[in-house]
């Protein structure tokens, strides 16, 4: 009798284990889909990024062209740099060091201005966005300039303190509004973006010590801890290295930094003619 009643319910407990066998593989396959993240949409972006390899001189510079995605990417022209130089072309060379506009490393023209990469937004148009180094400069390789002679010129105007009555173990102290005068000048960061987007720079730039170096030498002459005002001037009372700024003020509306180094200029031409 209970064999009977056995093979009675054995269909229907089968397709109850069928049942839930089925019920069990849809809810993992629902699972599974559900807990596959979709692919990014992709947003390409064209960058085409001057080259150049002094160890092929027969090769003449170069626009050459990468797309990145900018849904992988950060919102700098450095991030897009880095993923370019990292996943597609380890050959491209260019500096950059902070990433926040402090160095002033990775300074280099995009889209026809010369501005700091870590601190240019990627332009998120159709349009391609178009890399050369600094303009005006010898290229080292690809987008390095070379700032040599740059960095001679800020060295001859002997940029520190002067100051041979400084007492030992004291600091030398500064009025708050002598101090306040320092503002917009210290903050220079020597990326040379003013220097290399002055036109009177470019034409003499042997002779003409440019806005950078010269809002530099300004800084140290109206520091009022600074003892060799008098010698500071002098060394630049002659026909270039000053006086050939003519105020075109390139310098200011390219600084990355929001300086304006043809202010300083002028205050110091008007020193120069007092002094």
């Amino acid at each position: 009798m209970l064999s009977r009643r056995i093979q009675a319910i054995r269909p229907f407990f089968k397709q109850s284990l069928l049942f839930n066998a089925r019920r069990m593989a849809t809810e993992a396959n629902v699972s599974t889909t559900a807990s596959k993240p979709e692919a990014p949409e992709e947003k390409l972006k064209t960058f085409e990024i001057y080259r150049w390899n002094p160890e092929r001189p027969d090769l003449k510079p170069k626009l050459q062209k990468y797309q990145v995605n900018l849904k992988n990417c950060g919102p700098m022209v450095l991030d897009a740099l880095n993923q370019i130089k990292n996943e597609q072309d380890p050959t491209l060379t260019f500096r950059r060091s902070c990433r926040e506009g402090i160095c002033g490393s990775c300074a280099m023209n995009i889209n026809g201005s010369n501005t700091l990469a870590c601190l240019c937004h990627i332009k998120t148009d159709e349009k391609p966005t178009k890399i050369y180094p600094l303009p005006h400069c010898f290229v080292i390789k690809d987008l390095v300039p070379d700032l040599t002679y740059f960095y001679k010129q800020y060295k001859a105007i002997e940029p520190w303190l002067q100051n041979n009555n400084i007492p030992k173990g004291k600091e030398l102290y500064q009025s708050r509004e002598d101090r306040e005068k320092l503002d917009g000048l210290y903050e220079c960061i020597l990326c040379a973006c003013c220097s290399t987007s002055c036109p009177s720079y470019w034409w003499n730039a042997e002779e003409y010590l440019g806005p950078a170096v010269l809002m530099q030498a300004y800084r140290w002459i109206i520091d009022s801890r600074d003892q060799s005002t008098p010698r500071r001037l002098a060394a630049m009372q002659n026909s270039m290295s000053v006086y050939r700024c003519h105020t075109i003020m390139n310098c200011a509306r390219t600084c990355p930094k929001g300086l304006n180094p043809g202010l300083a200029i002028a205050k110091l031409k008007a020193l120069m003619a007092t002094s």
